[in-house]
């Protein structure tokens, strides 16, 4: 096991990293940027570097200085928690050519499923089930372009290989505006992307997002944690999380997650993963693969009693997964609430002071929050300032035990969309269960404020 670990990242994901190398007694070097260094996990931590001024570029983004806090403070590995540098291959090489251990997958897993061309081709040679769409990426012939579309049948979606967070799509109804389409997407990916390639699938018209947890080690064992059900999204932006998904038969979950572990012994994947599905009519298809932890594992834990943070760093430190698929028992449903900074119909940011923060408790509640009464909210970042999660024996259980926990949760000085959640915990057709990706976005449109 290392002795020593820097977390190369800010907010909840943070703390939680802090309290796995606690519980594995191993020391945790926390790095910080100019504007969080009135944050918990900084004020927690036994050694803090701070690494650069409020804007990401210039701090977590800022490869040279995470390394040199590493060197300083003798750390032996990193862990780059989610977003920023989490799914950079260039990061992961240059921690490993620094003497470091990268607490993820091996680059060359990185570079193949961070560009979802290679991924779609790497997933397909696996066996896993993939969205109808082309084969790679799209030609700069329109006419052959044309024949492509055709081929899938309208509609279609334009996305491009190196896009992620829900920029870089584009859905084409008719084969008029396809080209402009095309050009537009092409052009909006080189510009934030810095890869211009792009590619087409069949646009599924109200599918469920669905996603399998992976863990793998060194050793090519490979295990699946169940599926997580992250449907309630805004923009691409998932907002409620839960696990199990409702209304989904077990055995067709079991083959998909015999398919993904497949597919990571095949590629050699290593730590914690995910690979995400649109599910639509008793289907499953692959869109694309998460190399990371996400911010939705909570849910996965509650469910399995695996603690996944913990398990990527034995992992990285070259232990075998302690356990095999026969012993993961999947108990209850949990639930996912994420907390914004934000007005919660509008969902403008809303930096500023917490004059007041009273978190949620009782039986089956979990809070991932790295906030407090009198922390000020930066607005430099994501907004989301913590995690309200639930576990009960039923799904039932696990809404009344939501509804009662978001009833408690006091945040003053800033706005947030716990309102939202509030409402949403007792609409009808997110009770019974199984709403498609667009739901969240039709009910903002019927509930204008």
């Amino acid at each position: 096991m290392f002795k020593k670990i820097l977390i190369a990242n800010r907010g909840e994901i943070a703390l939680r990293i802090q309290r796995a190398c606690r519980e594995l007694g191993v020391r945790a070097v926390m790095v910080y940027s100019e504007a969080d260094r009135e944050a918990k996990y900084v004020k927690l931590a036994e050694e803090a570097v701070c690494i650069g001024p409020a804007p990401s570029a210039q701090s977590y983004l800022n490869m040279p200085a995470i390394i040199s806090a590493a060197e300083v403070t003798d750390a032996e590995a990193i862990h780059p928690g989610y977003g920023f540098l989490s799914e950079n291959a260039g990061f992961a090489e240059r921690v490993e050519k620094s003497g470091f251990q990268f607490i993820g997958p091996t680059p060359e897993s990185i570079r193949i499923m961070g560009d979802k061309v290679s991924a779609k081709q790497a997933m397909i040679k696996a066996g896993v089930p993939c969205v109808p769409g082309s084969e790679g990426e799209l030609p700069d012939d329109p006419a052959q372009v044309r024949r492509i579309a055709r081929t899938i049948g309208y509609p279609v979606i334009i996305k491009a290989a190196g896009g992620g967070g829900g920029r870089g799509m584009r859905v084409v109804h008719t084969e008029a505006a396809l080209i402009n389409a095309v050009q537009m997407t092409k052009a909006e990916a080189g510009a934030a992307f810095g890869n211009p390639a792009v590619y087409m699938e069949k646009f599924l018209q109200n599918p469920r997002h669905i996603e399998i947890q992976v863990l793998a080690d060194k050793f090519r064992n490979a295990v699946y944690l169940g599926e997580r059900d992250c449907s309630m999204q805004r923009r691409h932006q998932k907002i409620i999380e839960e696990a199990p998904a409702p209304g989904i038969a077990r055995k067709l979950i079991e083959r998909i997650g015999e398919r993904c572990v497949a597919a990571c012994k095949k590629i050699g994947y290593r730590g914690a993963g995910t690979f995400e599905f649109l599910y639509e009519d008793g289907e499953f298809y692959f869109i694309e693969m998460n190399t990371r932890v996400q911010v939705e594992h909570p849910v996965t834990e509650l469910i399995t009693g695996v603690d996944i943070v913990k398990t990527q760093i034995m992992v990285a430190a070259g232990e075998k997964l302690p356990f095999t698929q026969r012993q993961v028992q999947i108990r209850g449903h949990a639930m996912e609430c994420r907390v914004n900074a934000e007005e919660p119909y509008t969902f403008v940011p809303s930096p500023g002071r917490i004059t007041m923060w009273h978190p949620p408790g009782g039986p089956g509640v979990r809070v991932d929050s790295h906030v407090y009464t009198n922390y000020f909210v930066p607005p430099n970042y994501d907004s989301m300032i913590g995690k309200i999660i639930v576990h009960g024996d039923t799904r039932d259980q696990a809404l009344a035990r939501m509804r009662t926990a978001l009833g408690e949760t006091v945040v003053e000085g800033i706005n947030t969309n716990i309102a939202l959640h509030r409402e949403l915990m007792v609409d009808a057709k997110f009770v019974g269960g199984g709403t498609n990706i667009h739901y969240l976005e039709e009910w903002l449109g019927h509930h204008k404020r």
